[in-house]
């Protein structure tokens, strides 16, 4: 499958997607966007596959949506055409787990997207930014909504007020990425994430992500019966009895995703 803006390479049951767009800074436009909702829907698809890595280059992730493409445009264009609309929610459709792996500047769009994935690992030279509010706009792809979630009420409205960035030290501490670690690992960590998550029963992985993703939408209650269901359910698969036949057999489970 060929891509302009995007490079997908598969290797040992990992998807990594790059964003090439570098003389924009990988600035996210319909393209870009449309192109990474096709690879990540033809990831889900691909039984090789069992995880997705997304990254960009050292100095940048993206720094945000091409303003080129959308400066002339007008409320009618944007609302009527549901512009990003469709490629969002079908990367938020994907039931296998994304790594993000940012470095160097994620802003705007860029960043949005890094929150779209399931956890962000990031290097010690990232810096993440919701500047819409320079522009005269504000953010309309999680900003205000995931960043908010992520890292509490009063940080995103400070970076969605002021524009102001957040390093990766901060972002640590505000609980907006995993893990930081130097940039010249940043791959290789994101990797062994990935090789780590690989290895499990699919069926789990996807479970533990839709739990997860479960608790940013209801009351703690409604979250809890939704886990504890999902966790009886597993008990109906194969991987469950290989995985807890291993651990008491003192062996590495082989998981078969049934």
């Amino acid at each position: 499958m060929a891509f302009e803006t995007i490079v997908v390479e598969t290797d040992d049951h990992i998807a990594q997607v790059r964003l090439n767009r570098p003389d924009a800074m990988n600035a996210i436009n319909d393209q870009m966007l449309s192109e990474l909702a096709e690879a990540l829907t033809a990831a889900q698809k691909d039984p090789k596959v069992r995880c997705i890595v997304i990254s960009g280059t050292e100095k940048f992730f993206a720094a945000g949506v091409d303003v080129r493409q959308m400066a002339e445009k007008s409320f009618t264009d944007v609302f009527a055409g549901e512009m990003f609309g469709g490629d969002v929610d079908a990367i938020a459709r994907i039931r296998k787990p994304i790594i993000a792996a940012v470095s160097g500047y994620a802003l705007g769009g860029g960043c949005e997207l890094a929150m779209m994935c399931d956890f962000i690992i990031a290097s010690d030279t990232a810096k993440f930014g919701q500047p819409e509010i320079n522009l005269g706009v504000m953010a309309g792809l999680g900003g205000t909504q995931r960043l908010t979630r992520a890292v509490g009420k009063a940080k995103a409205m400070d970076m969605n007020l002021t524009g102001r960035f957040m390093d990766a030290a901060e972002a640590e501490r505000s609980g907006l990425v995993s893990r930081v670690v130097p940039a010249k690992k940043l791959q290789e960590e994101a990797m062994t994430a990935a090789g780590k998550i690989a290895e499990k029963s699919m069926i789990s992985v996807m479970a533990v992500k839709e739990a997860v993703d479960r608790a940013q939408e209801t009351p703690l209650a409604e979250g809890m019966l939704f886990e504890r269901r999902l966790f009886f359910s597993l008990f109906a698969t194969e991987d469950q009895k290989e995985g807890m036949t291993a651990f008491i057999e003192k062996r590495e489970p082989q998981f078969r995703d049934r």
